[in-house]
């Protein structure tokens, strides 16, 4: 809960329950009578809110300290506190203090009132500090530190050193290593003196070359016997010029045992071509016309691929007009069982855009980077 509906339940008791530490926007501790906590818990248990007794014997940060206030500060009258090097801030008030101010009335107070770290460590990260680390037994403030830290919009580190049953030097590097692996500085030749270690060179290993473009899976046929001609591409094996004007005609075949990669792009256990393979098409179709460029280029509906059997594809490309624009769309057909095309499905348009011819060179050397009158730009909230 955060802290104001930890206020609101425990109001109806009058008092025998105060909030004892404000950790975080949704962790909230109160202390009070024993009897009375143990009604609360059935309460909050009854409307499953996660809550749980923290196992003490002694009063703290509740009315309940005031009894023991003048003995307090009798045992600690001979402290004689001085100011640190260190910044200190003081979950009592959420602010840096001078420690020469840290008293036996300071220490009563500290006792006495809620512990407000959630304030503390909001404070912490509005001055810059974003590297925060619990040093204790087994980190029970990490989580509600992190999630202040998020109700805070900043970007912090937040590590614990031990944990409960692991209280070894192994743990302690380990959480050394993940504030290292966050860009944090860890001094490790501290860790390593006196244990014989050395700096060594990286082994170096052969370069392996691997094409990063999908092959086809099919040889293309002999289109030239039928009167087409060859395209050697993935998703597209045919060209032909139309007779009656100036566009082209490309023609493929898709299906799972073929391209078996289009299983992975499934929705709801059905695969779907996905919208870069028409946009592949539409590529390669431009290049056959000299209008490499896709200026547009809208999906109109998507393409099922069918567990058995393929999909017959065309792509379109219409004559240039005055522009040097060309008109190009994708249409499929689910091949059909009769050999004679009018027997066949309909065909399906899926997308349709604009091809243009390339355009003119960049006007900067790529080689000098940032170019010129270049200005960086925060992504950090991008996706």
């Amino acid at each position: 809960m955060s802290v104001e509906q930890a206020q609101e339940r425990i109001a109806g008791w009058d008092g025998a329950i105060s909030v004892a530490a404000v950790n975080g926007p949704g962790s909230v501790v109160v202390a009070g009578d024993p009897g009375v906590l143990d009604e609360l818990v059935a309460q909050l248990e009854g409307e499953e809110v996660r809550v749980r007794r923290v196992p003490v014997d002694y009063a703290s940060h509740s009315s309940h300290v005031e009894s023991i206030r003048a003995e307090l500060l009798k045992v600690l009258a001979d402290l004689k506190p001085r100011s640190s090097e260190v910044p200190f801030y003081s979950t009592v008030s959420g602010e840096v203090v001078d420690t020469s101010g840290l008293d036996a009335e300071c220490w009563y107070r500290n006792l006495r009132q809620t512990v407000e770290l959630e304030a503390t460590t909001r404070t912490l990260l509005k001055d810059g500090l974003t590297v925060l680390v619990e040093v204790s037994p087994h980190p029970v403030l990490t989580l509600p530190v992190q999630q202040t830290a998020e109700a805070a919009d900043a970007r912090a580190v937040v590590v614990g050193t031990l944990r409960r049953d692991e209280g070894g030097p192994e743990r302690f590097l380990t959480s050394a290593a993940e504030l290292h692996s966050s860009g944090v500085g860890v001094d490790w030749e501290k860790v390593f003196q006196g244990r014989g270690a050395r700096r060594v060179e990286l082994p170096t290993y052969a370069f392996q070359r691997q094409r990063y473009w999908l092959d086809a899976t099919a040889a293309v046929g002999d289109a030239g016997s039928v009167g087409l001609g060859p395209v050697w591409h993935p998703l597209l094996g045919a060209v032909v010029s139309l007779a009656g004007g100036g566009g082209v005609l490309l023609s493929g075949r898709l299906s799972l045992a073929m391209h078996a990669w289009l299983a992975d792009h499934s929705v709801e256990g059905v695969a779907l071509v996905p919208s870069t393979a028409f946009m592949e098409m539409a590529v390669q179709a431009g290049d056959q016309v000299g209008c490499a460029r896709v200026e547009e280029l809208v999906i109109e509906a998507p393409l099922v691929m069918p567990e058995r059997g393929g999909v017959q594809i065309q792509v379109e490309v219409g004559d240039v007009d005055a522009a040097g624009h060309r008109e190009v769309s994708v249409y499929s057909r689910i091949e059909s069982d009769e050999d004679r095309a009018d027997l066949g499905n309909p065909w399906v348009r899926h997308a349709r855009g604009v091809l243009t011819p390339p355009g003119p060179a960049a006007s900067f050397d790529f080689k000098k980077w940032p170019p010129s009158g270049a200005k960086p730009v925060d992504i950090s909230g991008g996706y």
